[in-house]
This record gives structure tokens, C-alpha cells and sequence, in this order.
């Protein structure tokens, strides 16, 4: 069906596509087959810490990757892990996140990402609520699991070391000055075992597991307006589908010739999609960094290793342009950056591309599109401001706020709907929540855009009352369940407000029980003690009461108008 954006595609970018019926981890048996030789991941994450020591790191072969992706998933099998069952990661950006990824998935399993920065009772609940009875977790993230093992389903841990793929000169270095010091240095219970003792135990002819398209593939944990998170059912097919897509809206990028700078979390599904599975699309090396807020090693990770594309995120763009020490660095090698989960201001967009000479473009996804449903043309006209055009095989229709079902007229604002193979199965275990979501086929977003005659869309407002802080997502609800287990706490409402370099930070209100006291600083602590730091909000502001309506829910959306007036207020 011919749609008015398609006008503006690029030259080379298709209208419609041809999508493989094959399991998600074919995209690294074909680059294995056709490069083997050629770096799959570079990794050396702290070289730089240890003093007077240069960039360390080390690369990984397509060849190699393929091999300890089959051993692993040999291993799992031996260990009695079935078609269906989830295997949860607990890894930051790593070889070992790669070759778990595609292990359990070539052994059949479902995977459930968890966030690496969760704390025990976050990650307690993904645990409990995903079925896991396999978890492979960074052995400085091993005491957390082991707090909170004996209430969730688990089996079997599998610990990876960070330092297991540094190079040999590095890895004695941090063993000796860093591993105790930094907690990567545990004893792992009986019955637990280490990943590379894994490795070694199984053999490198895959496992024959019967792994279809529309097999579930990942479970990806979004917030929920419950106060709890609910997992997008996403399928082999569902993201294989869109790493097919976002190729085909880089019709010039060579096979076997780019990098990808993974500096965004790839539990997630913007670096899931954008970096891994198109990095082994594509046969490129994807550059690992674990933390994208050492922008030191970063810089100088672009700087040696010269990638092509750099997903990212606009707080993650603000600071390299504003580091003192950018201009040291050679960042020419950047040809092309997606940029979303935020709104992409025009002044880092123009400087960005001053400082690299590449072109930074905002899109727009959700967890539950796999994520990528609409992009800017990289070289192609770029509408500051707008997320862009729908990709290929994607369809966006506006709906009326009120009713839902019809359709709203160029330049009205409107709930936007998606349809497309990218699009999720469902929510995990939740029938009503799926039901509620997706409907005649229509994906509604809970965001309110507004497309103009040309057919680039911008986002005006959302009906959800997410906080979208530094790309992460945040349910309200979550931040205030978390208050209401304060003993001193009565009512408690969170909301997003603005902030200069994350977009949005949480702020709380609060009413206290009668007779109770409490500083901002303590409800912040207790907040910490159980939130992702992310989610802790940033100010607590006590009130006598809260806006309710007659039945008495607490108005949100009263908190955020108050917001409004007093920033429109504010002196300049």
C-alpha cells in the first residue's frame, strides 16, 4: 500500500521487503560462513584505569564467536535446559552477553535481559515473573543474585569473569591491581558453574533443536502502569524482521566492512537490534563498551578503532560534545548515528556532526516494536524535530484520543498506532494487558503525534505518564510503590520534569502519615536501597495533600500542569 512517506525514502531504500523464515542466530552462522576471520567484537573495558598503561583490548573472530556459540548451546542442552525455557542474562556489554544471546537461542530458549544497574528486588521480580531456571550473571553482580536466588525458580547459574576476553597483558593487570577491589572476584556456590568451565565441557556441532521464525526468541521487561513490568513477547521473526528493515534503510553500508560503537546496553532493545543482531548482519566488528559514562575510554575506543555507526542517545551525544577533551580525539570514522528514546535537540545534532562530520538523525521505537519504527533519512532529508518517516513494511495511522478508533486528519494530533512484522506477539503472560494494546491489529503506543503532508511524524505528548529519563523509561507507579513502603509515607505521586541533560528526571510528592516525619534525603536513600538509580527521583517536594479526582485517584497530570506554570514563570 503506497503511503505518502515513501516519497522521501533515500535512493536504494525499498518499499516493501522479503524477510528470511529462519531463526534469529542465522545472521551469525552467515557472517561466521562467509568472514571468519574477520573481528565479530573488540573488547577491553578499564585499560585505561590502570595507571600509565595505554587502550588494551582484544578481538574475537566471527569463526571464534560461531564456535563458543555452539559449545554454549551444546552446554545448555546437557544441562537440561528445553525448547521454551528462558535463560536470563545478567551481563553488562561483553563477549560473554554475545555468545549467551545467541547460544540460548540456538539451544531453543527464550531469553529475559535484565538491566544490569537493577537492584536485588528488580531483579527478584524478572526472575519470578519470566520462569528462569538458567541465569548467566557477571560474577560482580553474583552476591545480588544470590540475595534474592532462594525466591525465584532458578536452577543453575553460569558465571562469567569480565576479564575472561581482555587481553592477556590486561587481564594480569586487573587481576592484580582491580578484580577484588572492584568485586569481580567471588566463590560461587555448589552446583554453580563458571562460564568458561561451560565452554570447555560441551562440543562445537550446534545442538539439532527445531527453532522456528515464530518461536518466542526474547522476553523484553518494559515498565508498567501497575507499578510492575510487564515483558514484551518479542519472536525470532519480530526481530529479525526489523534488523532486516534498518539494513535496507542503509542501502550504502558493505557486508563485512563496519563498525558498530555498542556503547548502549544491549539488555536493551535499542543496542539489541541496532548494534548486535545489525552488527552480525552486516558481518561488521562490534567496539564493546560497558560503560557508556566512561567517556574517556569511548572517545579513545573511536578514536583506534574507527566504527561507522554509533547508536545512541541524545544525553549520551551531549556529552561527548561538551567533554574538555573531544578535540583530542579523531571521531571522523562516524559516518551515521540513529539517535532516540528522547527528543533530539537541534544544537547537539549540529555539533555532533561538526565534531565528526557524520549525520545524527533522531527515530522512534518502543520495547514492543522490536524496537525501530520510524527513522529520519540519514542522507536524506532530515527534519529536525520530527522521528522521522515509517521504515519499510511499516504502517503508523493517528487515532483519536477519545475514541480510539478513528482516524485524525494531516496535522492533527492523534494516538499513533503501528503495524508491521516487527511489531510483538504480546505481553507475557498477560492476555488483558496484550488485549488492551494491541488491537485490530493496531499496536497503540500510548504516544500522541502529530504527521504532516509530507509524512514525518513529531511527538507532541503521551497518554502514559512515562518519564523518559536519558533514554531509559520509567513508570511512575514503580517510583511510588517503592514510597509507599516508607513507613513514614501516606500518598505518593511521581511525574516527569524537565531536565537539561536527561530530557526528564522523576520528581516525587509526598504526604506524610500524621504524627511522621521525613527528610527529602531519607526518602531518597530508601529509594536508592530499592530503584535502579535511573528511577530515584532527583527531588521530593512534601505536600498537605495530593489532586485527586471525585473518586479520589491521585491527578498526575495536575502535579505535571503545576510543573509547567511554575517553569513558564521561572526568570531566564
Amino acid at each position: 500500500m503506497e503511503r505518502v512517506w515513501q516519497k522521501n525514502y533515500e535512493k536504494g531504500v525499498p518499499t516493501t521487503l522479503t524477510y528470511p523464515q529462519t531463526p534469529l542466530y542465522g545472521l551469525l552462522d552467515n557472517a561466521a560462513a562467509e568472514y571468519p576471520d574477520r573481528a565479530a567484537v573488540i573488547f577491553g573495558a578499564v585499560a585505561h584505569k590502570l595507571p600509565g598503561q595505554p587502550l588494551l583490548d582484544a578481538a574475537l573472530s566471527y569463526r571464534a564467536l560461531r564456535e563458543a556459540v555452539n559449545r554454549f548451546a551444546n552446554a545448555l542442552a546437557q544441562m537440561g535446559v528445553k525448547k521454551g525455557d528462558r535463560v536470563a542474562i545478567y551481563l553488562p556489554n561483553s563477549p560473554q552477553f554475545a555468545i549467551a544471546y545467541y547460544g540460548a537461542l540456538k539451544a531453543g530458549a527464550v531469553i529475559a535481559p535484565v538491566n544490569p544497574i537493577y537492584t536485588p528486588r528488580e531483579l527478584e521480580f524478572i526472575l519470578q515473573d519470566s520462569g528462569a531456571e538458567t541465569i548467566v550473571a557477571l560474577s560482580q553482580f553474583y552476591p545480588k543474585l544470590q540475595e534474592v536466588r532462594a525466591k525465584t525458580k532458578l536452577k543453575r547459574a553460569i558465571v562469567a569473569n569480565i576479564k575472561e576476553y581482555f587481553p592477556s597483558l590486561l587481564k594480569t593487570l586487573f587481576t592484580l591491581a582491580m578484580e577484588k577491589k572492584e568485586g569481580h572476584r567471588v566463590e560461587i556456590a555448589a552446583g554453580d558453574l563458571w562460564f568458561q568451565d561451560v565452554l570447555k565441557s560441551a562440543g562445537t556441532v550446534p545442538p539439532k533443536v527445531d527453532v522456528q521464525s515464530n518461536d518466542d526468541a526474547v522476553l523484553l521487561y518494559t515498565g508498567g502502569t501497575t507499578g510492575l513490568p510487564k515483558a514484551a513477547q518479542l519472536t525470532h521473526h519480530n526481530l529479525l524482521a526489523n534488523v532486516v528493515q534498518l539494513r535496507a534503510w542503509i542501502p550504502w553500508a558493505k557486508e563485512g566492512n563496519e563498525g558498530f560503537l555498542t556503547a548502549l546496553p544491549l539488555f536493551h532493545s535499542y543496542a539489541m537490534t541496532t548494534c548486535l543482531n545489525m552488527g552480525m548482519l552486516l558481518a561488521g566488528t562490534l567496539i564493546l563498551i560497558p560503560n557508556p559514562r566512561d567517556l574517556e575510554h569511548l572517545l579513545k575506543a573511536i578514536d583506534r578503532h574507527k566504527p561507522s555507526f554509533f547508536p545512541g542517545v541524545p544525553t549520551l551525544y551531549t556529552a561527548i560534545i561538551n567533554n574538555p577533551n573531544v578535540t583530542k580525539y579523531n571521531l571522523k570514522s562516524i559516518r551515521a548515528c540513529l539517535s532516540g528514546a528522547a527528543g533530539l535537540p537541534l544544537e547537539v545534532a549540529k555539533k555532533f556532526g561538526e565534531i565528526t562530520g557524520g549525520r545524527l538523525v533522531e527515530g522512534y521505537g518502543l520495547s514492543e516494536t522490536s524496537p525501530v519504527v520510524t527513522a529520519n533519512p540519514l542522507f536524506g532529508e532530515n527534519r529536525i524535530g520530527t522521528i522521522g518517516v515509517p521504515i519499510p513494511d511499516t504502517d503508523v495511522k493517528l487515532f483519536d484520543v477519545e475514541t480510539g478508533d478513528k482516524e485524525v486528519a494531516v496535522g492533527e494530533a492523534g494516538e499513533l498506532c503501528v503495524k508491521g512484522p516487527q511489531v510483538m506477539k504480546g505481553y507475557w503472560n498477560k492476555p488483558e494487558e496484550t488485549a488492551k494494546t494491541i488491537r485490530d491489529g493496531w499496536l497503540h503506543t500510548g504516544d500522541v503525534a502529530v504527521m504532516d503532508a509530507d509524512g514525518y511524524f513529531r511527538i507532541v505528548d503521551r497518554l502514559k505518564e512515562m518519564i523518559i529519563s536519558g533514554g531509559y523509561n520509567i513508570y511512575p507507579r514503580e517510583i511510588e510503590e517503592v514510597l509507599y513502603q516508607h513507613p513514614a509515607v501516606f500518598e505518593a505521586a511521581a511525574i516527569g520534569v524537565p531536565d537539561a541533560y536527561r530530557g526528564e528526571s522523576a520528581k516525587a510528592f509526598v504526604v506524610l502519615k500524621p504524627g511522621q516525619k521525613a527528610t527529602a534525603e531519607e526518602l531518597i536513600a530508601f529509594c536508592k536501597q530499592n530503584l535502579a538509580p535511573y528511577k530515584v527521583p532527583r527531588a521530593i517536594e512534601f505536600r498537605d495533600t495530593l489532586p485527586k479526582t471525585m473518586i479520589g485517584k491521585i491527578l498526575r497530570r495536575e502535579l505535571v500542569a503545576e510543573e509547567k506554570a511554575k517553569a513558564a514563570q521561572a526568570p531566564k
